[in-house]
């Protein structure tokens, strides 16, 4: 119970601190989230009861014992100046909140998935877990930022019969019906709810294994109001719920056609770039043994 309030407590306290709302302003929404978990975590080892000493050494009298009592508590520290010193370790070190995301980033590096049996393989960070009956044949998603995922589908083997991937066009006309699977299962019956879709670039490139790739990013914001059942439009306040970017790459072998997407949040993007590039550059189609 004491945790808990002490949680609900610095919670509000982040909320309404001038100095951790500046940190979420230049930060990104994930490193500030890890910090305040970090910070939860400490404060719970702040909060535990003390066990009082009940045991006196040899040759030390009750005088003495109620005097190391005494100098014990004039050198507590209260909880709120606990948390203050807490946070503003974290703010005020000499590596910033972005250089601490990237120097992560470098140290988890990049695991290799193969599946012999459908036929394909890709890298994805090593820190990612997998998660089953997602739906898509292989699914990972980072444990914090539960946005950012990558997963791989591919068509059935019994009705399709690919023999390239420019059978679905040139790169532009591929990007327009990956966009537009994308909204088919973003669908919302929800009233109220709004997406803006984009394509933002298409391209193919002859990978390593001599294969051609397509390759298309689309972003996806999706809006809704706060109160879409209100007779007032003044009441009906449009909010966005996510933006995100999507990333999909086409290849085709075994006659059938495999895709890798990955998904991640428009502000994670920006700071996972190139290591998110290396993932979609990793993807290849691979024959199946007879």
């Amino acid at each position: 119970m004491l945790q808990h309030q002490m949680q609900r407590r610095v919670l509000q306290w982040v909320a309404s601190n001038p100095l951790a709302c500046s940190c979420q302003d230049f930060s990104s929404k994930t490193v500030f989230r890890h910090l305040t978990l970090n910070l939860l975590w400490q404060l719970s080892l702040l909060s535990r009861p003390r066990t009082p000493i009940t045991e006196q050494l040899s040759g030390e009298s009750n005088k003495d014992c109620a005097y190391f009592s005494s100098k014990t508590k004039e050198f507590a520290v209260p909880r709120r100046n606990a948390m203050a010193l807490i946070l503003s370790s974290y703010i005020f070190s000499g590596v910033s909140f972005q250089s601490v995301a990237f120097a992560q980033q470098s140290v988890i590096g990049l695991r290799e998935y193969i599946d012999s049996f459908d036929g394909y393989s890709f890298k994805y960070p090593s820190n990612w877990i997998q998660v089953r009956g997602a739906g898509a044949d292989i699914f990972f998603r980072d444990p914090y930022v539960l946005d950012e995922n990558i997963s791989v589908e591919f068509s059935s083997p019994s009705s399709s019969n690919y023999k390239s991937v420019e059978d679905l066009g040139p790169p532009q006309e591929a990007g327009k019906k990956v966009l537009k699977q994308y909204l088919t299962e973003f669908m919302s019956t929800r009233l109220g709810v709004r997406r803006e879709s984009k394509i933002l670039s298409t391209s193919s490139r002859i990978a390593d294994d001599g294969k051609l790739y397509y390759q298309v990013e689309v972003n996806i914001k999706s809006y809704a109001n706060n109160n879409e059942l209100a007779v007032m439009p003044k009441d009906r306040l449009v909010r966005m719920e996510w933006d995100r970017r999507y990333l999909s790459v086409l290849g085709v072998e075994n006659s059938q056609l495999y895709e890798l997407r990955l998904q991640t949040p428009e502000n994670v993007f920006v700071e996972e770039e190139s290591d998110l590039r290396r993932v979609m550059e990793s993807f290849r189609v691979n024959k199946i043994a007879a």
